[in-house]
């Protein structure tokens, strides 16, 4: 379900997931497909055909390695392991990984997505210059496990209805006091000219 949340949004990402489900009975199935039927299957997700593509090549790495396929092929092992292996199949960068370690699995790892990623910078969680995979790796480091899924969950919705990328709302910010405000042009608004009006 991970590769289908790739460059898309949550909404999107369970429908296609939804019509995946409904159109194949297993992963096995799925990963027996052919690759334009997985696409159709999830087009409503976006990039069907490159996550078909990835998701296939998941799905045969892992068949391939005699994982079975079902929901819990990733549970039992140790964390650290197991993101070894997410980054060593086809298509899941760190972010993929980390997803599915916090959200299927529950192991705190941090998943920096353009919400996070955006929001950190801001605050100066980060460097402003960080890439998305050092930010990640600066986060996981300093955050605390207990701490990491709702932090996580906040700095996407803070991302998401305030700290925006065209126009974050600085003014609605509840940290505006301690946010400094990196990398944001601080416009003065405009100020709308009233035409004479002729009488």
């Amino acid at each position: 379900m991970t590769i289908l949340s790739q460059h898309t949004s949550d909404v999107n990402r369970d429908r296609a997931y939804a019509d995946l489900r409904r159109r194949f009975a297993t992963w096995d199935d799925v990963a027996d497909a052919p690759t334009p039927a997985i696409a159709a299957a999830i087009r409503r997700g976006g990039l069907g055909p490159t996550k078909a593509v990835r998701i296939k090549a998941v799905l045969r790495e892992l068949r391939r390695s005699g994982a079975a396929l079902g929901e819990n092929t990733l549970r039992g092992a140790p964390p650290d392991a197991t993101w070894q292996r997410l980054r060593e199949l086809p298509g899941v960068g760190p972010k993929t990984a980390a997803c599915v370690l916090l959200f299927s699995l529950g192991e705190p790892y941090f998943p920096v997505d353009t919400h996070v990623h955006r929001v950190a910078k801001r605050l100066g969680l980060v460097q402003e210059g960080a890439t998305a995979e050092q930010a990640q790796e600066i986060l996981q480091a300093v955050v605390p496990p207990e701490l990491v899924y709702d932090l996580h969950m906040q700095l996407i919705r803070h991302g998401r209805a305030i700290c925006r990328a065209p126009r974050p709302l600085c003014e609605e910010c509840p940290l505006l006091d301690i946010c400094p405000r990196i990398g944001v042009s601080l416009r003065r608004p405009r100020v709308l000219q009233r035409r004479a009006v002729r009488g």
